[in-house]
């Protein structure tokens, strides 16, 4: 999360600096197209939360298998690692307006095919294969679009307080999706659950219509090819290993991602149903807990204008998350495992804010 306490004096101007108000947080809001887009997405994200949930424990009920769970895992993420460099150059081509337009109903689309199964008891764990690899496919195009569209239909004065907004309802979908969708699967079932979810991405086609119209930012000097394409896609990979930053970061974050997954993704369901004899409220509970604590590391760091010893305060932090996450390996009470997920949230803020 992105909290602006004083927006500098611009060096061609004589104006003061703007000083901090709550108000000055939310200014962002004024613009209508970038409300109705925030609310629209913040709709979607739950979705997304309480989608995960649900598939989750549709795997651990229907297989009782770690490896399905990782399997699941694994298509999920698949074409966002495969997929991101693309993504961003299709961005770069195309109206963002229409990239989220299709994206939204390619999901939209993709959850009713899956409720439906789910309503008529057809659905497969092959089939949940497919789905999460076409859900993660349009998700690595919406992304990219999502985070350049906010560019053009918000001031450049005003974007610190639109990244601060869109923060805040990244937090608040991580919350409110786990537990939602554990309430969901618990009392309406996996189809009602799926059902929610394909709803919230049709509500935010909706907000995304008014956004069709937009041009690209930029017009490209050369026509659409795909030997552009390539070019603009080898110049990416170009710049990422002519970078020591940049490659070594996107590295030592593959790397946090991959460790954190296992226990977070896979190994969670278990250790809900199997040692703390819970169902699918208890562990959308638990997943609410962790994203409270990236809140609460965000507003502390935020008090903070400036981060001396960077180096030790990113280790340090690195240490605390892996120590949380190990509490849930251990034979402890609950309050115990969501004091530990709060620390772990909190500690993984750390460590992204300033990495």
């Amino acid at each position: 999360m992105e909290t602006t306490f004083t927006i500098k004096r611009d060096q061609n101007q004589g104006t003061p600096p703007e000083k901090f108000s709550f108000s000055s947080t939310f200014r962002a809001l004024r613009h209508r197209k970038f409300a109705v887009l925030l609310l629209g997405q913040t709709l979607s994200r739950i979705g997304d939360f309480l989608f995960q949930i649900a598939m989750a424990w549709w795997v651990l009920e229907k297989t009782g298998s770690a490896t399905a769970m990782g399997t699941v895992l694994f298509f999920s993420m698949l074409p966002t690692v495969v997929f991101s460099l693309i993504g961003g150059v299709v961005v770069d081509r195309m109206p963002r307006g229409v990239v989220l337009f299709l994206s939204d109903t390619a999901r939209c689309v993709i959850m009713v095919i899956a409720t439906w199964l789910a309503f008529i008891d057809r659905l497969a764990l092959w089939e949940i294969y497919i789905i999460v690899l076409c859900f993660g496919f349009a998700d690595a195009f919406f992304m990219p679009a999502y985070n350049a569209i906010i560019q053009q239909i918000v001031p450049h004065k005003d974007l610190p307080s639109a990244n601060s907004i869109n923060s805040l309802s990244m937090q608040f979908g991580r919350v409110a999706g786990p537990a939602i969708g554990g309430l969901a699967a618990g009392l309406g079932g996996t189809v009602f659950a799926f059902g929610v979810n394909a709803l919230s991405f049709f509500i935010g086609a909706l907000t995304v219509l008014p956004l069709l119209s937009l041009p690209r930012p930029a017009p490209q000097e050369e026509a659409f090819s795909f030997n552009n394409f390539l070019a603009d896609l080898r110049g990416g990979f170009q710049t990422i290993l002519a970078s020591p930053i940049l490659w070594v970061t996107i590295l030592v974050f593959s790397i946090t991602n991959i460790t954190l997954a296992g226990p977070y993704n896979i190994a969670m369901p278990f250790l809900v149903s199997q040692q703390l004899g819970g169902d699918e409220k208890l562990l959308g509970f638990l997943y609410s807990i962790f994203p409270i604590g990236y809140a609460i590391a965000s507003l502390i760091l935020g008090a903070f204008p400036k981060i001396r010893s960077r180096g030790p305060v990113f280790y340090i932090a690195s240490i605390i998350a892996g120590l949380g996450l190990g509490m849930f390996g251990l034979d402890v009470p609950i309050y115990l495992l969501v004091i530990a997920a709060l620390f772990n949230g909190a500690a993984l803020e750390v460590v992204g804010l300033v990495w």
